[in-house]
């Protein structure tokens, strides 16, 4: 990598020659707490030509030397113009003043300038917090995944599901980072709420096409998600009380202008609510549900080139469930823990490296005890990672980024222990996986002309599977005659390879431009998942020798235009994707968790195409969005449905989401949200019919009934105190309804029988189960 750097920077000193050329770096913080902002923009002489800040709010841009008017911008901060005589090189942070902290009407920047018709980014949305805390959340708890469904292209999994399916794949093909973790498990309450806290998230974005190189290892999206750092300037401390969990941030500076963190933890409560009303002589006294998370980051700056962040997550749900007529004690636990370890280092004004170390696990278990047996089931994944990645810039009309990243797995699968009495089974054939991971990558973001923008990248990605592991050969039956012994660290089967990335924008004018990318990508994790569990049971398991890695090319095209002065932005994308070695169950599968379950796996492929409309309004009392998407998802695997294509379970023809947010005045905001999809895709009973005596049924073929359509309409009001520089304490009111009109969506179709088949009064009818009608719910969060 050293080499690398040193090539680089000889190349830059050789073009230097013709023209004396200066580079302004620095940073771009929030006045008020002293928060880094990521994706500000800063722009030379009002054109085209400028950057945006990094992940870490960093920047670099070089001139040839001249006067210049320098402007810094980003969304809902005062603009900053400045002029400047550029002789030699420059050092110049930016503190943005907040428009919350403003004392009077200013310029403030809405929306950076064109950034959706300028970048050449497609299929890419940045979320503010502050936007995501506006809008109608489920029972009060504000929620950036059901956020984030609400675009185009996204869709949800069902009725409360915090789960995301982008552009037809599955929930495990998206690339969830929490502060560069990966989170493979982004649910409580069996997927109804997300385990992000909005109190402690600073920033959020969404790429569903055309994904730049320095990410890989899944098929469909990112969702980058970043913590706050701390304000570093005064102690804060935050909150809000809901129907069903509170939650509190405490932040401040460990040594002003230097060091700061921030501790943020949530709770349900139902648990110690409901404990009073169950009396003691229940035989389900001592049942409960609750989750909590935990959320921490501290941060220190040694110096203006380096700075060193550590930050964590911990979550856990955990279900338990007594019933003392039988003897029976049911423990659930599962969740994530996350560990960030990050190094920020400028080595010079046009080369940024951050060095991270990563350490992720993913666990579930379900402990069950009765009488003199116990039994207990335990899944999971763990990772140990290090990563580094340069942000280098060269020229202003260049930014070139490249890095690697190698990670550790252990798998451990569905493994089941338990004893009887005194006899213990603990199996010794528990077939724990592990693996090395590596990706290497480099692009370059090219402003080849005021019209043409080129962004270009390739990765190249490697998996691993190491031993202790045994592979079996087994005969038609499935028994074991033979098998082959891998020791620790000994290479069982490897795979890699290319995966280049290219997307173009070419501006027609200053507020119209035309987009196109192609990106391959490959994924080496899956996740794989069997309908008929009710519990987070679906399994991680990696490439080994019997399980091949994804594969998808995507290939997008779009059309993007603003209107009256960028109040409106729009855009139309059209994109197809296709999908090999995908994975399913066999037909018949049965959970067995003394078995390899990848045994029981079928190979498959799959393709989604489809459109894209986007309205957004930025400007105005009134403002929000509009998202269509048309869609078709299917699969076909040799082995399922007789070897026919069938829609995919999260195929949806039509996904139609409306957000609004209306500002009434001072003290009250409105919002509401409406939601439209086609139906799930579903396999039904077509036939029953009474064989010796009990009725039994057929099946259609794969997912070929619809669901009735999913709709629904959510509203709030927002009432915050009035600002007052006197008074410390700050307080906001939520009131809102969730499913207003009362809509009795499908959660699932059972059918059930009444009747004699003896007398022929024997019948069968389909039944809907809908889990949430009207729900009304109030928050109060306070600040200070």
């Amino acid at each position: 990598m050293k080499l690398f750097i040193s090539i680089l920077l000889l190349a830059l000193s050789l073009n230097l020659s013709a023209q004396k050329r200066y580079t302004i770096s620095g940073y771009v913080k929030d006045s008020v707490n002293g928060e880094t902002l990521i994706g500000a923009s800063i722009s030379i002489d009002g054109k085209t030509k400028g950057v945006t800040t990094n992940q870490y709010g960093f920047y670099s841009i070089t001139l040839v030397e001249g006067t210049y008017q320098v402007s810094c911008s980003f969304i809902g901060y005062q603009v900053q113009v400045f002029t400047i005589e550029l002789t030699s090189d420059k050092n110049i942070s930016f503190d943005l003043v907040p428009a919350v902290a403003l004392s009077q009407e200013v310029i403030v920047s809405a929306k950076k300038r064109n950034e959706n018709v300028r970048n050449a980014q497609m299929g890419k949305f940045t979320l503010p917090i502050e936007q995501i805390k506006s809008i109608p959340a489920f029972l009060g708890e504000v929620d950036l995944l059901k956020t984030v469904q609400l675009l185009p292209g996204v869709r949800n999994a069902g009725e409360g599901s915090a789960g995301i399916y982008v552009r037809g794949g599955g929930p495990d093909q998206n690339l969830i980072m929490l502060d560069d973790a990966p989170v493979y498990n982004t649910g409580h309450l069996f997927g109804f709420f997300s385990i992000f806290n909005s109190d402690a998230i600073k920033n959020v974005s969404l790429i569903k096409g055309g994904m730049p190189a320095q990410y890989g290892g899944r098929l469909s999206s990112v969702l980058d998600i970043s913590m706050k750092e701390g304000n570093d300037k005064q102690f804060q401390v935050e909150g809000g009380i809901g129907l069903i969990a509170s939650r509190i941030s405490i932040q401040g500076p460990i040594k002003k202008n230097k060091s700061s963190f921030i501790i943020s933890g949530r709770r349900t409560y139902i648990d110690m609510l409901a404990k009073p009303f169950v009396k003691k002589s229940s035989q389900f006294y001592g049942s409960g549900y609750y989750f909590y998370d935990l959320n921490a980051k501290l941060n220190y700056r040694f110096s203006d080139k380096d700075r060193l962040y550590l930050s964590g997550y911990f979550g856990r749900d955990v279900f338990d469930f007594v019933n003392g007529e039988q003897s029976l004690n049911v423990h659930i636990p599962w969740g994530n823990a996350t560990g960030t370890l990050r190094w920020n280092h400028v080595y010079n004004n046009r080369l940024f490296g951050n060095t991270t170390a990563v350490y992720n696990d993913y666990n579930f278990t379900f402990d069950a005890a009765q009488n003199n047996f116990a039994v207990k089931l335990s899944s999971g994944i763990r990772d140990w990672s290090l990563k580094e990645d340069f942000d280098f810039y060269p020229f202003s009309n260049h930014k070139i980024k490249f890095g690697g990243i190698y990670t550790y797995h252990r798998f451990q699968p569905s493994v089941v222990s338990g004893k009887q009495d005194s006899v213990v089974f603990n199996p010794q054939t528990a077939q724990i996986k592990y693996a090395h991971e590596v990706g290497l990558y480099i692009q370059d973001d090219w402003t080849v002309s005021d019209k043409l923008t080129v962004n270009a990248g390739m990765r190249y990605s490697w998996f691993e599977q190491i031993g202790p592991y045994k592979l079996y050969t087994d005969d038609a039956n499935g028994t074991h005659i033979d098998s082959v012994v891998y020791s620790g660290g000994q290479p069982v089967k490897a795979y890699g390879g290319l995966e280049p990335r290219l997307t173009v924008k070419y501006s027609l004018d200053e507020e119209t431009s035309i987009k196109g990318s192609v990106t391959r990508n490959m994924q080496y994790i899956h996740l794989v998942s069997n309908a008929g569990t009710t519990l987070p049971t679906d399994l991680w398991v990696p490439s080994t020798y019997k399980t091949k890695p994804q594969i998808s090319w995507l290939y997008a095209a779009g059309l993007f235009k603003n209107f009256k002065e960028d109040t409106y932005e729009t855009s139309i994308e059209f994109y197809y994707k296709d999908m090999q070695n995908q994975i399913e169950y066999a037909e018949g599968y049965a959970p067995n968790s003394l078995a390899d379950n990848e045994n029981s796996f079928t190979f498959g492929k799959g393709w989604s195409y489809g459109s894209e409309l986007f309205i957004n309004k930025t400007k105005g009392r009134l403002t929000g969005w509009l998202g269509y998407t048309l869609s078709w998802t299917w699969r076909q695997f040799p082995g399922l449905n007789s070897g026919e294509k069938y829609p995919a379970k999260y195929d949806r023809r039509n996904d139609l989401s409306v957000v609004a947010m209306y500002k009434l005045n001072n003290k009250w905001k409105l919002s509401a949200t409406f939601i439209y999809g086609t139906g799930n895709a579903a396999t039904l009973p077509e036939r029953f019919y009474i064989f010796n005596g009990v009725l039994s049924q057929e099946y259609s073929s794969i997912n070929q009934y619809r669901l009735p359509a999913y709709h629904r309409m959510d509203v709030a009001a927002i009432y915050s105190s009035p600002k007052n520089e006197h008074r410390k304490l700050k307080t906001e009111w939520v009131f809102s309804i969730y499913n207003v009109y009362s809509r009795q969506n499908p959660y699932f179709i059972y059918f059930d029988q009444s009747g004699s088949a003896l007398d022929g009064s024997l019948k069968v009818q389909a039944k809907q189960v809908s889990i949430f009608p009207i729900i009304p719910a109030v928050t109060w969060n306070f600040k200070f």
